[in-house]
């Protein structure tokens, strides 16, 4: 049967109105009329197939019979009427009907437990839908039955979560609830005259609204009470009320009717199911009718599916191929990847000992060298002396250029946040390659904008790496001529100055098909006797740097012209910092005082150089060959600071520091090594070592050092 959507709707109030006209005449008492408006909404509800009414309609029907009494068929009902509703998921209907089963089995002494498990399932699906009226009814029910087994505090606790606001706001019927289980309470806990007073109450919000079947509750409640307090006469009083209003609510013309019913309702749902059948039926011939072309298009979907899996299987036996292929490949690369990670690992160590093992002679090279120019002052002069410095000197920059660019293929730079003087930075860099000026015969020339802050934040190492690898290269390829270095601030963003650097000769400039590749590594380009040659990592090593800086590099050139190299880095600008570094610019930190210096190094000739270089600062040198005698040395003598060697026979440099920790010494130990700073410092860290010196260094860095860890000491004393 099929319907337009106009007559649906038509269909849907009628059967709501039969539910109505059912729930009026249950109210009224009239328990047959109703069960006849509720016999019509379950027909109608099933020629529309619309569950929700069916459940409905059994609902109100299983309601009916369990006011009647009729408990076996009031849950037969109910749980048609649970069948229906789970096939609609209405969580009020569920609410309604599981509460409804727990009333069959709690008010007709069925099983109380079974009734409070039905009522418990009734409060979630009222709590689900925030259905305050329902919750309270609800727990109203749930008291009751914990009353009626004896369960007091359980039954209590029910009451005294909604009682005060349903005597406050709620309903005549809530109310009348309220009383007659507060009347309960009362009459267990044998206060007989406020039960009493509680049941009168309740009585007389039943009578003036007319609740019949509340009126019985009541009544049988009171017969309990007095029975409870043996009082023969009340007891019988009210029993005999009981039995009147019974005799004319459930007359037996009205129970014969309600049986009646019940016959007729069965045999309506059977016709029902018997025309869904034949509507089944039906369809089943149609469909028969139809077969022929549903044969002929299965046969061809049948043939379609068997081309698309023999497709699919050539596809599968093609991946596994594919992916046998892959998975070598994939081995390969696997195999590949470790010996690039290895020969990459075995390259790091090459260069972290090359670098170790050149630095340390150079150290006493560079160290012996000046040592005899400050012993001998007739040798100043001397060109092999000064060729033995520079070589040194080159071989050292060529020492570092190589440890750079590996650290930057490995990534293992990080840039600093440093506060720096920019014109200090760029006059220390124009100092240390006056040399090379010398030697061409070029002029030096420095453009700071004044617009730019005094001291800026930032990586300073690594701009002056950047400049002094520029202004190297530039003062190489010019010949008597001028090498410029400016800082212009381009712009300035919130606290970040962004400042153009350009470093612009006029030497021999570089050929247009040669521009594109001098940043390459090992590249040189016109390679002459007289140039000062070097390893071809310089302008690498550069744009490396500016990359890190988020930044690129320019290059303007003509040949026999000159050339221009150009690049912007943002700097921070803070004048809360920069004061800060103003008020704590280290002054002179020497004394009168002359300190005592143990020098623990195992190369003679670093033993002499550095033993040197601290005699030349007015202060006491004791040295020791090993770890195990400086800490014998150290049991003899106070000492100021420790300067201790890393790579040493039988004890290394860290050990012997833990164990002069151990023995609670606190003496300041600066770390003088060959090997690369970030490669040591987390051991040196961990050892206990306060400060790390690179060999070769300048005297008065190792002046400053000295000084600023002796009178941290002192201060922290």
């Amino acid at each position: 049967m099929s319907f337009s959507q106009e007559s649906y709707k038509k269909e849907k109030d009628e059967i709501k109105k039969y539910i109505q006209s059912a729930v009026s005449e249950f109210n009224n008492t009239n328990y047959d009329k109703a069960l006849e408006f509720s016999k019509f909404a379950l027909i109608n509800s099933f020629a529309i197939n619309d569950n929700l009414y069916i459940a409905q309609s059994y609902n109100t029907i299983g309601v009916i019979y369990d006011e009647c009494s009729e408990t076996e068929k009031a849950i037969q009902f109910y749980h048609k009427a649970l069948r229906y509703t789970s096939e609609v998921k209405n969580d009020t209907l569920n609410n309604w009907i599981y509460g409804n089963l727990g009333s069959v089995y709690y008010f007709n002494g069925i099983d109380v437990p079974k009734g409070i498990e039905y009522y418990k399932k009734a409060l979630k699906f009222a709590e689900k839908v925030k259905d305050s009226s329902q919750i309270v009814y609800t727990k109203l029910n749930l008291a009751s039955a914990y009353f009626s087994i004896d369960s007091m505090q359980q039954g209590k606790r029910e009451i005294a979560r909604i009682k005060n606001g349903i005597l406050k706001n709620g309903s005549e019927d809530a109310k009348m609830s309220v009383y007659i289980l507060l009347g309960i309470e009362a009459s267990q806990s044998k206060q007989k005259q406020k039960a009493e007073d509680y049941y009168a109450k309740a009585l007389k919000i039943a009578k003036d609204n007319d609740y019949i079947s509340y009126i019985t509750n009541i009544y049988e409640n009171l017969s309990k009470h007095y029975k409870l307090n043996n009082d023969l006469a009340n007891q019988k009083l009210y029993e005999a009320k009981i039995d009147s209003i019974n005799g004319i609510v459930f007359s037996d013309d009205k129970v014969s009717k309600l049986k009646s019913q019940v016959l007729h309702i069965e045999l309506d749902e059977h016709r029902i199911q018997l025309e869904r059948i034949e509507q089944e039926n039906e369809r089943n011939q149609k469909v028969v009718r139809d077969s022929k072309l549903v044969v002929i298009l299965f046969i061809i979907g049948i043939i379609i599916l068997l081309l698309l899996l023999l497709t699919l299987y050539k596809n599968i036996k093609f991946r596994e191929q594919a992916n046998e292929e892959l998975k070598k490949a994939y081995e390969e690369l696997k195999i590949a990847k470790e010996k690039a990670e290895e020969a990459s690992l075995l390259k790091s160590q090459f260069v972290s000992t090359i670098t170790h093992e050149l630095r340390t002679p150079l150290y006493g090279v560079i160290g012996i060298t000046n040592i005899i120019l400050d012993e001998h002052k007739e040798l100043n002069n001397s060109p092999h002396l000064k060729s033995l410095k520079f070589s040194a000197k080159y071989l050292l920059s060529l020492v570092n250029d190589i440890l750079q660019i590996n650290k930057i293929e490995e990534k293992k730079i990080v840039l600093e946040s440093l506060i720096f003087n920019l014109s200090d930075e760029i006059n220390t860099i124009c100092n240390s390659v006056e040399y090379i000026a010398d030697k061409n015969n070029n002029k030096l020339i420095v453009e700071i904008d004044t617009e730019i802050p005094e001291f800026l934040i930032g990586d300073k190492l690594r701009l002056s790496q950047i400049i002094m690898n520029l202004v190297s290269n530039a003062l190489k390829f010019t010949k008597n001529g001028e090498v410029i270095i400016s800082a212009d601030l381009k712009n300035v963003n919130d606290t970040i100055y962004n400042i153009e650097f350009k470093v612009k000769d006029n030497g021999i400039g570089i050929p247009k098909e040669h521009q594109g590749k001098i940043f390459d590594k090992f590249v040189q380009i016109e390679r002459r006797e007289e140039d000062y040659q070097g390893t071809g990592l310089g302008l690498s090593i550069v744009t490396s740097l500016i990359e890190l800086f988020k930044s690129e590099i320019h290059l303007e050139s003509q040949e026999n012209v000159g050339t221009t190299f150009s690049f912007t880095i943002g700097f921070e600008y803070n004048e809360e910092k920069s004061r800060e570094i103003i008020n704590n610019i280290e002054v002179d930190l020497s004394s009168n005082y002359v300190y005592n210096i143990l020098v623990v190094e195992d190369n003679k000739i670093n033993q002499i150089v550095t033993k040197k270089i601290i005699q030349n600062s007015n202060m006491n040198c004791t040295i020791v060959d090993d770890g195990y005698a400086a800490m014998v040395a150290i049991e003899r003598e106070h000492f100021d600071l420790i300067l201790m060697d890393i790579n040493m026979p039988l004890i290394n440099g860290f050990e012997t520091t833990k164990k002069i920790r151990e023995k609670g010494i606190q003496i300041p130990v600066i770390a003088l090594t060959a090997f690369d700073k970030q490669e040591v410092s987390e051991e040196a860290i961990a050892a206990g070592m306060n400060d790390i010196l690179i060999k070769p260094f300048e005297p008065t860095k190792l002046y400053q050092i000295i000084s600023n860890q002796i009178i941290k000491k002192e201060n922290a004393d």
